[in-house]
């Protein structure tokens, strides 16, 4: 199973954000372990350096961040995404929609959010974080 993890799941993990933090780690776990596959949008790098940049110095958080990368597949976003997104008048929040189209891209099967309300007209259907651990044990 392919997984688009969205942006506050990861912050939540590096920041351990409470009390969302072992929900985190858990999608994080399964990432590492190959029971579900990964993915992020490589935004989502950018997003997270510009937001941690406070609670992290530089260095560490290149080193977050390239951790990140060997866990997780990336998703790049090019011309034909922005410009998908850009035209699509469903979504109320562009960088939600860009992580749409880079889960289109990699064929996910789900999108993993705590913001699951703001993906409604997603292609991709969205999921909590608790959604997709009922949805893995009913599969298992």
């Amino acid at each position: 199973m392919r997984i688009l993890i969205d942006t506050n799941i990861l912050i939540d993990f590096i920041a351990r954000r409470e009390p969302f933090f072992a929900d985190a780690l858990k999608i994080f776990e399964l990432c590492q372990q190959e029971i579900v596959e990964g993915i992020v949008a490589a935004h989502s790098i950018v997003n997270m350096a510009y937001i941690l940049r406070k609670n992290f110095k530089p260095a560490q958080l290149s080193k977050i961040l390239l951790r990140l990368c060997k866990i997780f597949q990336v998703e790049s976003i090019d011309l034909a995404k922005l410009t998908a997104a850009l035209n699509n008048r469903d979504f109320s929040d562009f960088e939600d929609c860009l992580q749409t189209q880079c889960a289109l891209s990699r064929r996910a099967d789900y999108i993993v959010t705590r913001n699951v309300k703001d993906f409604a007209t997603s292609e991709i259907p969205a999921l909590s974080p608790e959604d997709f651990f009922k949805l893995l044990e009913v599969l298992s």
